[in-house]
């Protein structure tokens, strides 16, 4: 599954299913960004005509290296003091008979949580470094996005084998996931996505008022007289 999230409430503004044969950046050439949009991807979307449209759009992009991409210096810029940037380079990428002719970031990074240096490459040339490190640790939402939907809908096993089936099950728990998230940021109370989840499936058959539950729920529900079927009721 191919999917766009959108940082304003991490929701997704675009999904699509394909075999798995199918590449990321054959899907990532058929979306359309506004100007000024800054796409964060992974390794795995590393095109370079890709990059071309992208910037002559006017949209920006955040990315990290690949360790065997070739690319020419073409100047150094100073970096922050005290702060984890190696390097702030502009680049250009490829080589003499396949060359990207349009200046792009190589900013290198110490990793903070584990021993290793990340290298992004972005084609923002006034953004300062670690704003484009902060901008690419934040697509860790989309981890978190796919790990909700796999746990707290249970996406993990598939309750048939065709692809229509594999199919209309993704595409059901992403509605109900939408849905969810609707609730939680429509409501008051400082909902987790998990507790939200657990605590709804009680509340399914309990006789209550959705909003009113959704900010208070822990608060007893106002008394039920009057509501009962006369016709379960015996008199003598």
């Amino acid at each position: 599954m191919h999917l766009v999230l959108d940082h304003d409430g991490y929701l997704p503004t675009f999904a699509v299913i394909e075999a798995a044969k199918v590449p990321e950046v054959k899907i990532a050439r058929q979306l359309r960004f506004e100007a000024g949009t800054i796409v964060v991807c992974d390794r795995g979307y590393i095109d370079y005509a890709w990059f071309k449209a992208l910037t002559e759009e006017g949209v920006f992009f955040v990315t990290r290296m690949r360790t065997d991409m070739v690319y020419r210096i073409a100047e150094e810029r100073q970096v922050p003091q005290n702060r984890n940037v190696l390097a702030d380079q502009v680049v250009y990428l490829g080589s003499r008979n396949h060359r990207l002719d349009v200046p792009l970031r190589r900013i290198e990074v110490r990793n903070e949580e584990q021993p290793e240096t990340l290298v992004f490459l972005t084609n923002h040339l006034s953004f300062g470094a670690t704003t484009v490190a902060a901008i690419y640790r934040d697509r860790w939402q989309i981890e978190l996005f796919f790990k909700a939907l796999k746990q707290s809908l249970r996406v993990k096993t598939f309750v048939g084998t065709s692809a229509n089936a594999l199919k209309t099950q993704i595409w059901t728990a992403l509605i109900a996931l939408l849905l969810l998230k609707y609730l939680q940021l429509r409501a008051r109370y400082g909902w987790s996505l998990s507790n939200l989840v657990a605590l709804l499936r009680q509340q399914l058959f309990v006789y209550r008022h959705l909003w009113s539950w959704l900010d208070c729920p822990f608060q007893a529900p106002p008394g039920l007289d009057g509501i009962h079927d006369g016709q379960l009721v015996l008199g003598f």
